[in-house]
């Protein structure tokens, strides 16, 4: 008999529980097929004239590693990529120096101008590297130089009242020098790669590439790939720049046939037919260091700069 009124006061407990369900926003309706031509010419086919007007502005940062033994040519090659004496010169060794026990950093900056673009150049050495007798790690002090370049950017990038233009002092790229034995890489530059193939994008050059015959040249280059291969060091362009299938296609293109580049560096310019090359004179001929028939070095370039 008492059923009804506690029903009705539970109900209203419940009523008073249970939210009202809310209404949904009105959702306009899809415009039914505007003529685009109506909205007119807005302008952001400009964007990429105006990104182009500030980077030409503030100009550009390059900042170049060179690792590898002594007497590999690693300044010259620098001083020929960018076609001026860009890194230590390259005087041969004087009696006076002696060689460094410990692994030295030198950052040399020189800003270059091209065709209105300026670029601020780093070339970073590191005298002393594997010339000891023992080389045990050796790497390290680089390494620490690398993260230590990371951190400072990123120490200014989080700063509450940060610079306009962040100076870049980041490694962007590590030419790693391999001597031309013909045999296979040593542990030392196995063990560099290995390291630092996490924080720096290695780009593995074999140098004086004159030393060996065209044979020799494509067995070495096979091997030193199937050895980084095996010990898992990832070159730059690693996998995860692959961004779309045209990407791939391109980057397997110089990972399986390019890498190692094979160079041949020199600062001296000869006569060949009339046109003023940089080469290097031997009893049997001229090595024209541009010509894509005697050296890789144009391809190199191409990759490092273009």
């Amino acid at each position: 008999p008492h059923a009804g009124p506690v029903d009705s006061k539970n109900e209203a407990a419940m009523s008073e529980l249970v939210p009202e369900p809310r209404q949904k926003p009105v959702v306009p309706m899809k415009p039914m097929g505007i003529n685009t031509s109506l909205l007119g010419y807005i302008g952001i086919d400009t964007i990429i004239e105006q990104m182009r007007k500030k980077t030409m502005k503030t100009g550009f940062d390059f900042n170049i590693m060179v690792v590898g033994q002594s007497g590999l040519g690693k300044s010259t090659l620098v001083n020929t990529l960018f076609k001026s004496q860009v890194s230590r010169k390259s005087s041969g060794w004087n009696r006076e120096e002696k060689i460094p026990k410990t692994v030295e950093i030198k950052a040399i900056g020189h800003v270059i101008e091209e065709g209105g673009v300026k670029m601020k150049l780093t070339v970073i050495d590191t005298p002393g590297f594997g010339d000891q007798i023992n080389n045990e790690n050796c790497w390290e002090p680089i390494e620490k130089y690398i993260n230590e370049q990371y951190e400072k950017f990123l120490k200014e990038e989080v700063n509450i009242a940060r610079k306009k233009r962040i100076p870049d002092t980041r490694v962007h790229c590590c030419l790693y020098f391999i001597s031309p034995t013909g045999h296979s890489l040593r542990p030392l530059d196995l063990e560099f790669m290995k390291h630092l193939s996490k924080v720096v994008n290695i780009i593995p050059v074999i140098a004086k590439a004159d030393t060996m015959t065209l044979e020799e040249k494509t067995e070495f280059k096979q091997r030193v790939r199937k050895e980084l291969e095996v010990n898992g060091i990832e070159f730059y362009p690693q996998k995860e720049f692959d961004e779309d299938l045209e990407d791939k296609t391109e980057n397997d293109k110089i990972r399986q046939e390019s890498m190692p580049f094979a160079v041949v560096g020199s600062d001296k310019e000869y006569q060949v037919n009339g046109k003023r090359v940089l080469g290097r004179k031997t009893p049997w001929g001229i090595i024209e260091v541009e010509n894509l028939n005697h050296c890789e070095f144009a391809l190199l370039r191409d990759f490092v700069i273009r």
